[in-house]
């Protein structure tokens, strides 16, 4: 069979899968390397550990499918989105790459906001104004060291660090990762002018934007060493959000996915880039014509881990050698699974790593409410759970204000596995949810968007048809109905909350230090 192979850059890990025309994935593999956290709000990513991840996935894949028998005709490439690095003229990194879950750039973003000018810079880039973004990164580069800023030759992310280690030539950057920056205009199709003079960067540092389809080649040495033609086609690709719809089969008009491993995210594509005036939704390009609208939380399956490591004996410890951490979680979600809907009115805001959507508002704290002497673990735990997808739910209703109608969710991730997790989260959707057999969903994605790029699947919509469905929950129309009721106070009181709790944590953390020099950051 004729198959392409995805590669896809993640935060922790770099998936390879080949795939053909039925969808099915007929090799993979994973490269891990580790998130370092150097510092207070600090997550980064050695540019050359993903550089060399890419290309030994690649090797690795392409020999699985040689002993197949089967024929790779393209590569095509996904990428995490916010990512932010210095590049040299070589077009290697000049220091570490800043990741999504890097905060420093709080202060920055908070500065945007009260100038009136982040929901004007959304509703043009797609990209909320938060620390997560480039744009902010960069403002922070502004600020902390301008003149590294200003003399480095180029500036870039996840994909144009890979694309520096697997194409041919050329500084390019696709049009899906380019409307995650915050820099460009989605409608206008342009490095956005405004968005440039507040990050301090010229339009020469930043690549040229092009099509999510273009096919670049393959570097000769990185052919050679994956057994692959002179000349093999590589896609540019996209974003791993927007490719996760495509591996999940999540396609058609009104179907949405739901993702919910570590963090969770909830994406529909739609057929032109939406400007959300409230500035609550991101949207960011598939292809020129198919968007991915929704919203990303950072808190989903690290809840229940959290729990399971802090809150009692037999959970309170790492896992032991041999022993397989998703096996405590699932024992602890089916004990929570024992406790009510609504968990006997414990309320938790489940923002142990801050949150995104829909409110995109930096210094955001976890708390439990309404705690009782009654409520044990089962209750705190459930709660958690119910919280994270009450975090989804309100991400849910900002398309209905949208007047775009969702029928259906596709769900993939580690927390599907769970009956608990699916329940609750069809209860607090009230949307019927399927689960798509594609544990590697957005790496398949990339393959499918190959197929697409070299003519072999034309109609995009067809993914839906090539995903397999493995279950089906429908709704409990009394818990919806509780969950429905209950909303509103997670929305009321996590902001009444936050002053006090952001407060707290100042009070009670280490004075840090105002500035700091960019480049170089966690090299020591």
């Amino acid at each position: 069979m004729d198959v392409v192979i995805g590669i896809d850059t993640g935060t922790t890990a770099t998936k390879g899968v080949a795939a053909g025309m039925d969808g099915e994935v007929r090799v993979s593999t994973s490269v891990h390397y580790p998130l370092m956290v150097p510092g207070p709000g600090r997550a980064e990513l050695d540019p050359g550990k993903l550089r060399a991840a890419a290309v030994e996935a690649l090797i690795t894949v392409a020999a699985g499918v040689r002993e197949r028998g089967d024929r790779v005709v393209a590569v095509s490439l996904s990428a995490f989105l916010h990512g932010l690095a210095p590049i040299g003229a070589d077009g290697r990194a000049l220091g570490p790459l800043i990741t999504w879950a890097d905060n420093r750039a709080s202060g920055q973003a908070q500065d945007i906001a009260e100038a009136g000018r982040a929901k004007i810079l959304q509703a043009r880039t797609g990209t909320p104004v938060h620390p997560m973004a480039p744009l902010a990164k960069l403002a922070w580069w502004r600020e902390t060291d301008p003149t590294t800023l200003r003399d480095t030759p180029r500036w870039g992310g996840v994909k144009e660090v890979v694309l520096g280690g697997l194409a041919a030539e050329g500084f390019v950057l696709d049009l899906s990762v380019a409307s995650g920056t915050g820099l460009y205009d989605i409608h206008e199709r342009r490095w956005d002018p405004e968005a440039l003079e507040i990050a301090g960067v010229r339009e020469n540092q930043l690549a040229e934007v092009v099509p999510t389809t273009t096919a670049l080649k393959l570097h000769p040495d990185v052919a050679s060493a994956a057994g692959l033609p002179p000349g093999t086609p590589l896609i540019i690709g996209a974003a791993d959000g927007p490719l996760a719809n495509l591996g999940v089969g999540a396609t058609p008009a009104g179907v949405a996915a739901v993702s919910l491993g570590t963090s969770g995210a909830l994406r529909m594509l739609v057929d032109h880039p939406v400007a959300d005036k409230a500035g609550r939704l991101f949207c960011y390009a598939l292809t020129e014509d198919r968007w991915a609208l929704g919203g990303a939380i950072n808190n989903a399956g690290s809840v229940v881990r959290w729990a399971g490591q802090t809150m009692a004996e037999g959970f309170d410890r790492p896992a032991a050698e041999g022993e397989d951490a998703d096996v405590r979680d699932a024992a602890l979600l089916t004990e929570a699974a024992g406790a009510p809907p609504g968990s006997d009115g414990l309320l938790c805001l489940p923002y142990l790593l801050g949150e995104r959507a829909p409110w995109w508002r930096g210094g955001m704290r976890g708390a439990y409410l309404g705690l009782r002497r009654e409520h044990g673990r089962a209750h705190l735990v459930r709660a958690a759970v119910e919280g994270v997808c009450q975090q989804l739910a309100l991400v849910r209703d900002t398309f209905a204000d949208e007047d775009i109608r969702m029928t259906e969710v596709r769900a993939t991730g580690g927390a599907v596995n769970s009956d608990l997790w699916v329940g609750v989260l069809a209860a607090a959707l009230d949307l019927p949810v399927t689960i798509a057999d594609t544990p590697e969903g957005t790496a398949l994605g990339a393959c499918l968007l190959g197929l697409h790029a070299i003519g072999d699947l034309p109609d995009l919509d067809e993914a839906a048809t090539l995903v397999q469905i493995t279950g089906r929950t429908e709704p409990d129309p009394a818990n919806a109905d509780l969950y429905r009721r209950m909303r509103p106070l997670v929305e009321k009181s996590a902001h009444a909350v936050t002053e006090v709790l952001t407060e707290l944590d100042r009070l009670n953390s280490p004075a840090l230090p105002s500035t700091e020099k960019a480049v170089g950051a966690g090299k020591g």
